[in-house]
């Protein structure tokens, strides 16, 4: 297995060239998802310089955080389950699935201080992945305005799993341009200035269309 260290070379690379061909000045900060590794794996992305770290579940998120340090910033990437978030919420520094009312609302009970959430969007409409229409954005936002401990920093997606690279450009654009209509709304609790979207297989067309944070698991840290 090559090392953490290598494979960012290559993956840094990849991130510049595709910078530079973007209409965008973005240059988006790499989460790495260690959900499938060892922490001796997580320790190794740390000492790589990344800083980012996305876990999917709630056991793997608090043994990541215990054993990494203080100035690691962590993410929760996954879907949560309400009757969860008790137990992580004051753990999280940004949480990237936001997509019902009933989530934001026992989030908002439970956080002791405000929490970064970014809306998930099913832009593709696949049934298989959560996230809400990309109709139900902006109505959804409006309704959190008085919730006091949620600040909307972004928006997030999934791609569909395709070769199709325009198809995927096609999809992260449309994110883009939701991002855009909430910014025009210019309310306090969601600034929404971020896109996370972009994964190991598709984080090139991301960051093109203007993302921000990409979250890259498999070709970072391996299986």
């Amino acid at each position: 297995m090559k090392s953490v260290k290598e494979n960012l070379k290559k993956i840094q690379t990849q991130i510049c060239d595709s910078t530079e061909k973007s209409a965008f000045e973005t240059v988006p900060k790499v989460i790495v998802v260690t959900k499938y590794v060892t922490i001796e794996r997580a320790k190794e992305a740390y000492e790589s310089g990344l800083r980012n770290f996305g876990e999917n579940r709630i056991e793997g998120f608090l043994e990541k955080k215990k054993h990494l340090p203080d100035d690691a910033v962590m993410h929760f990437i996954g879907s949560l389950q309400t009757r969860k978030v008790k137990d992580i919420i004051n753990d999280i520094d940004y949480l990237h699935a936001l997509d019902r009312m009933k989530l934001a609302q026992e989030i908002n009970k439970r956080a002791n201080q405000v929490v970064k959430c970014f809306v998930q969007v099913n832009v593709s409409g696949e049934s298989s992945k959560h996230g809400i229409s990309p109709e139900e954005v902006i109505p959804f936002i409006q309704e959190l305005e008085n919730y006091e401990q949620i600040q909307i920093v972004g928006l997030m997606t999934m791609a569909p799993l395709t070769e199709d690279k325009d198809k995927l450009r096609e999809y992260f654009n449309q994110l883009r341009e939701i991002r855009d209509k909430v910014q025009l709304l210019n309310v306090a609790h969601a600034p929404c200035t971020e896109l996370s979207m972009g994964m190991s297989n598709d984080f090139n067309e991301a960051i093109l269309e203007g993302a921000s944070y990409v979250r890259i698991g498999t070709k970072l840290v391996g299986e």
